[in-house]
């Protein structure tokens, strides 16, 4: 089966998190962490920033690894790096890619249709929120 390796960025901003509606293809509709591929001879943190530029027309400023999510779709593996990171100073996320976003808070993150491989990330997150996010 093969592989695909991406990168997710957990934005934390005000106690919530970033939640984005994929705008396009076979998930179209279903909400995730924003990100994307990682290309070769890219390191998954470069390709997160490089993604958030891309989708989201914004800068970060802390990147730190959180999880790596394992997953299986029918037709190829989800090996998905997972940062939690903060906007740089002076950014706003423009919708480039995404129909929608929503800001989350702990309470709210089963409010949308996360996609499969996010499913289980969320479960950790909540049990992790103040590790997280910092604050509850």
């Amino acid at each position: 089966m093969k592989t695909v390796r991406v990168a997710g960025a957990i934005i934390v901003h005000g106690g919530r998190l970033l939640s984005c509606q994929r705008g396009y293809g076979a998930m179209k509709d279903g909400w995730e962490f924003p990100g994307g591929k990682v290309e070769p001879g890219e390191s998954a943190a470069d390709a997160c920033r490089r993604e958030i530029r891309e989708e989201l027309g914004c800068d970060l400023g802390e990147v730190r690894p959180y999880h790596t999510v394992e997953y299986d779709y029918p037709d190829f593996h989800l090996s998905m790096d997972c940062f939690v990171c903060t906007l740089a100073a002076h950014e706003s996320p423009q919708l480039l890619e995404h129909e929608a976003a929503r800001w989350l808070g702990r309470a709210e993150l089963d409010s949308v249709d996360w996609l499969p491989a996010d499913e289980g990330l969320i479960a950790r997150i909540v049990a992790e929120w103040a590790d997280v996010v910092g604050s509850d």
